[in-house]
Formats: C-alpha cells, structure tokens, sequence
C-alpha cells in the first residue's frame, strides 16, 4: 500500500526528516511553547546525530530548547523566553550554557519574535512596532557586530525612528524579519492530502512555517482529507507549505499536546533533577538520547503505564486528575 496522493514524496520518518533536512550551521525555529507541543521526537534525532552550530530562533520554548543547547547543538539563539514553567523558570541547560558563554543570545518581547516571523511570512525585511519602547530590550545587544553579516544574522538588532505619520517625538521600533531555513513543529493532525491541523493555541508557529524555507510537521496521525474538511476553520497550514510530514504518536513528549496527552510531570522533574548536574546530565543524554535508536523504543522506555496517565480527556483536552506534583 503507497503513500496517501497528496503525502507523495512527503511522508517520511524521522530520521529521514532530519537526514534531508537539517545541517551543521543552519538557522532552525522551533515551535512549541514551553511544555507544550514541542516537536521533540525530531529534536531527539537531531541531538542523536551531533548536529552543531545550530542558530535557533523561537517564540517561547522549552524543554526542545534546552535539550538542543545541553547537547551542545546550538551556538546561537533568538529568543523571547526560554524556560519549562514551574518545572524550571528559565530552562536550566540553557542558563548554564549562557553563564559560560558557549551560546550567544539575543533577545527580544514576545510580542516582537511574533512580528519578526510574521515580517519574514510577509517577505518583508522589517516590521515597526511600539514593542519594548523604553527598554533595554532595545538597548543591549546579544550578538558581537562580527557576526552581524546581514543575511542568517540581522545588521542590527533593531532600529528606533521617529514615526513617519505620526507625531515627530513618536519613535517606532523597525524589528529585522526572520527567514528559517526550516520550521520544526509539532501538530495533532495532517491529513492524506498534506492540511495541517493544530488544536489550541498555535503560539507563533503558523508565522514561523510561512516564513521558514523549509518546513517539517510532525503529526500524532494522518487523518482522511475528507474529515479536515469538515471544520476547514480548524486548519492550520495548507499543504504547499509543508516539505515532510512525520507522523509520530507522542510526538511531543515529555511535553504536552492538546486532546491527545498531558505534559509528563515525572520526566519533566526527573530531567529536572539531573539537568542541574554536568555529570547526571551527561549520563541522562546517553540514557534518553543517543542510547536510543528510535521513537518507538523512546516510549517503550517512558512506559505504556506512564502514557496511560497522560493521555488527555478528549473533551477537556488534559489528562483530569494527574498528579502534577
């Protein structure tokens, strides 16, 4: 039995996905926020396979982020926040990463990565916003002019003017457009003809894909066009914008994915734990990371009584009565 039509020459694994598409030195935005719908199965591989000098840019994101900084994939990051709520204000590999200078960062509002990845989907090199006016969001910069080449790397971090149509003591913020060279997300759905359907808050994902050169989607399961096109408002991304479509059950654990399961509390603490210690978090990749050939033999080892206990109410969309201690 083939591909489904619309899947032709898109559908692949994992690893098929990050062997075609993800390089040394690429500038890569991750979707997701925080604990949720982070595309982690893809994020594992890529951290399998040594990939480095990564540029990630991202919204708000978590543990995807953490883990491709702890093992040593990324050198820079554009970011608003970076943190896995409760379970770590802000993302403990990536804080110790930055206190010893092995990454540089840049950041930015939330407010203002949202606009720099809908200029890059507008094909526009800047946005004005009011965004951080006042701040030293806009005073302090991340990046050394070295490695300001005006192409993967912004000339500036922004540029303050006075608003041309408004008052002459009104300043604006031009903030430099973003343009991956690929978008990783995480959806509920795909169906056979390539539409894309996330559940919930999409985040700033949609303005990532449109702006990003290539685009990979993994799905928790392919759904018949036909169902999709039931509720056509409930779609997210058309299948044009997509370049491969991995579906991958728990795709996204141990962060959560809406209607299908709840973030995973046990993992979240346990790599909570380790990740504060150079010598637990080493033994924790080799363990959870490149000891693992396989998404499959990833949930074997989380368990299929763990997941029983997040998969979500499909009504409320969380798993109602988890222990979240």
């Amino acid at each position: 039995m083939g591909e489904p039509n619309g899947l032709d020459g898109k559908l692949m694994t994992v690893a098929d996905a990050a062997e075609r598409f993800i390089r040394d030195g690429q500038q890569i935005a991750v979707g997701g926020f925080t604990i949720n719908r982070n595309p982690m199965a893809l994020v594992y591989e890529i951290a399998r396979r040594r990939v480095r000098d990564l540029h990630l840019v991202a919204h708000s994101n978590g543990q995807a982020l953490d883990l491709l900084v702890g093992a040593g994939c990324v050198s820079r990051i554009e970011i608003a926040y970076g943190g896995n709520g409760r379970f770590a204000p802000t993302c403990i590999r990536f804080r110790k990463a930055v206190e010893r200078g092995e990454v540089l960062v840049e950041d930015y509002t939330n407010n203002q990565m949202t606009l720099r990845f809908l200029a890059g989907a507008l094909n526009t090199p800047f946005i004005p916003s009011k965004s951080g006016l006042g701040t030293d969001v806009l005073e302090l910069e991340g990046f050394p002019p070295g490695i300001r080449d005006g192409e993967r790397v912004a000339r500036k971090k922004v540029q303050v003017m006075a608003d041309p149509f408004g008052h002459p003591d009104d300043d604006v913020a031009l903030l430099p457009a973003l343009t991956p060279d690929v978008s990783l997300i995480h959806a509920q759905q795909v169906s056979t003809d390539g539409t894309v359907r996330i559940k919930g808050l999409t985040f700033a994902d949609l303005e990532q894909c449109k702006a990003a050169s290539a685009v990979i989607v993994t799905c928790e399961e392919i759904v018949p066009e036909d169902y999709l096109r039931l509720d056509p408002d409930q779609n997210a991304l058309p299948p044009f914008l997509v370049d491969a479509v991995v579906p991958v059950p728990y795709g996204a654990h141990p962060t959560a994915c809406r209607y299908f399961y709840d973030y995973d509390p046990g993992h979240l603490n346990h790599y909570k734990a380790v990740a504060k210690d150079d010598g637990q978090w080493a033994a924790y990749l080799d363990e959870w990371v490149y000891g693992i050939d396989s998404w499959d033999a990833y949930l074997d080892k989380v368990g299929g009584a763990q997941l029983a206990r997040i998969r979500a109410n499909t009504v409320a969309g969380y798993a109602p009565g988890l222990d979240r201690r």
